[in-house]
Order: structure tokens, then C-alpha cells, then sequence
């Protein structure tokens, strides 16, 4: 048997799970795409690439803690100013009611 090609191969899968790969079109409710992690991933890598690096360790996982606080936070529906405003005040438990 020979070889397929990337295109075929993409072209077969496509085929093979169409109704998975539209499932979106159907149901308003499903995100067009399922990459959550990539963009959680993405904030770091542009905040990396604008400023060079980070200062120190302590400062990445200050970063990383903050943002993970505020992707949590959108993802119940809640607005990333009042998450942070009701975690200074200290609730920060909110975003988990």
C-alpha cells in the first residue's frame, strides 16, 4: 500500500469524524475549537516575547498564579476586574461560588 500524503490523511480524518468537527454549527453551546490550555498558553509566551524574559522565578510564578486566578475567573462568568478587586478585599473564593 503506498504512502499517504499529510493533505490525504487530514482530508480522510475530516471525512471520517465530520459530525465531531461540525458539531459547533449544530449547537451554539460547543466553542468552535477545544484549546483552552494553548490559550491559556499563548498570554505567557506574548508576555515572554514583549518583555525578553522574566526578572526572577518569584516573579513567573507571581505571573502565572494571577492569570490562572483570572482565567478562572472568566470562566465562571466572572469579570477578571471584579475577581481581583474581591480578592484584595479578600474573597478571593468567588470565583468558586
Amino acid at each position: 500500500r503506498k504512502k499517504k500524503t499529510k493533505v490525504l490523511n487530514l482530508i480522510d480524518r475530516l471525512v471520517n469524524y465530520k459530525a465531531s468537527v461540525c458539531l459547533f454549527i449544530k449547537n451554539l453551546c460547543v466553542p468552535f475549537d477545544n484549546n483552552l490550555a494553548e490559550r491559556d498558553l499563548r498570554m505567557i509566551k506574548v508576555k515572554t516575547k514583549v518583555s525578553g524574559c522574566f526578572r526572577s522565578e518569584e516573579g513567573a510564578q507571581e505571573y502565572l498564579t494571577i492569570m490562572s486566578y483570572i482565567g478562572t475567573a472568566h470562566k465562571h462568568g466572572i469579570n477578571a476586574f471584579t475577581a481581583i478587586r474581591e480578592a484584595l478585599l479578600g474573597n478571593s473564593d468567588i470565583i468558586f461560588n
